[in-house]
């Protein structure tokens, strides 16, 4: 596609182009994984961080928060929890939280790599130097996901504090790469000041690096948050980005979000009707679950895990999918 093409798509209301958009999306999905959806279990296991985004709720300046820790032993019972329930891909995410270091990472990753030896482990902890990201690989991890947020320099700079820089997180995502994770990035659709041009940026920069995961979700404002008062982002304008994504990354492994999930209550469903094939139901302790508040209003933080997982799954179904809880491996 021209840039000229994808930009008149962002702009295109007629529902019969969306509709095309869907199917095309849909078509490319199912050339390398059929009507196969992905389960990962996440893990939310610190909401701590050192960070001051501004669109996040867990960012250091909100002071309302009440802040967690989950220890060693209680992340391995989730898994193991898990485990029950027939998964077998832990999606291990935190905020950047300064307690756990590189040692702590270590021995928590080596751990559930010793007792679930066939699993796949991700990791979502954020920027890292490459020495750390090293580290973590050694002892067991498979996959990273760290969104890259938006690709436009200046965009970014207005999203984030001045001690945080585009250039860092670009070079986070090519240390990963080079070490040999499977990567994933992604974006927000929606966030204040986010043109036509910044989307295309995104796509553009998707398809080139050609990540193993494109994490795509609406911007949710958080109420303690300088945008706590923006508007959220656009369902349609979303799943256009999940299915244009698909069609750039046919390979890709795309979660139909819990953000989408929030926005829509078939969002879900409508995000692998768009290209999705991933759904990461929560193992994380039901106690601490509302407080990992990246925004508000976020769908299943009273489900107890065994519950979450039934749900998903009939939803999954009901929409014509089938569920695969194996690793999910990216395709070749």
């Amino acid at each position: 596609m021209t840039d000229a093409e994808i930009l008149q798509i962002i702009a295109d209301r007629d529902a019969a182009a969306l509709d095309r958009l869907s199917a095309a999306a849909d078509a490319a999905r199912q050339t390398h994984y059929g009507k196969r959806v992905f389960f990962r279990g996440l893990i939310e296991f610190t909401n701590y961080c050192k960070n001051d985004c501004y669109y996040c709720g867990l960012r250091r300046g909100n002071l309302t928060l009440l802040r967690y820790r989950l220890p060693p032993d209680e992340i391995l019972e989730c898994c193991r929890q898990g485990q029950k329930l027939g998964y077998n891909t832990y999606v291990l995410q935190g905020g950047e939280d300064p307690y756990f270091t590189d040692e702590r990472v270590v021995e928590i990753v080596a751990a559930v790599r010793a007792e679930f030896p066939d699993c796949a482990i991700t990791l979502s902890l954020g920027e890292k130097s490459a020495e750390s990201y090293e580290k973590f690989f050694r002892a067991g991890a498979n996959r990273y996901l760290l969104r890259h947020e938006t690709a436009n320099a200046e965009h970014y700079a207005k999203l984030h504090p001045p001690a945080m820089s585009l250039a860092t997180r670009m070079q986070c995502l090519r240390d990963l790469r080079k070490i040999g994770y499977a990567v994933g990035a992604g974006f927000m659709v929606g966030t204040p000041w986010q043109t036509p041009a910044n989307l295309l940026e995104d796509l553009r920069f998707i398809e080139e690096f050609q990540p193993e995961m494109v994490g795509i979700g609406p911007f949710l404002p958080q109420a303690s948050t300088p945008f706590g008062d923006c508007l959220p982002g656009d369902l349609t304008l979303t799943l256009k980005m999940v299915a244009l994504a698909r069609l750039l990354v046919p390979k890709a492994l795309i979660p139909a979000t819990t953000a989408l999930g929030t926005i829509s209550a078939q969002g879900r469903e409508l995000g692998l009707k768009n290209g999705a094939n991933v759904v990461m139901p929560n193992l994380s302790p039901t106690a601490t679950r509302k407080f990992y508040a990246l925004y508000d209003h976020k769908i299943c933080t009273g489900d107890e895990a065994a519950h979450c997982r039934r749900c998903i799954e009939n939803r999954i179904v009901g929409a014509g999918f089938t569920v695969d809880m194996g690793r999910g491996d990216p395709a070749r």
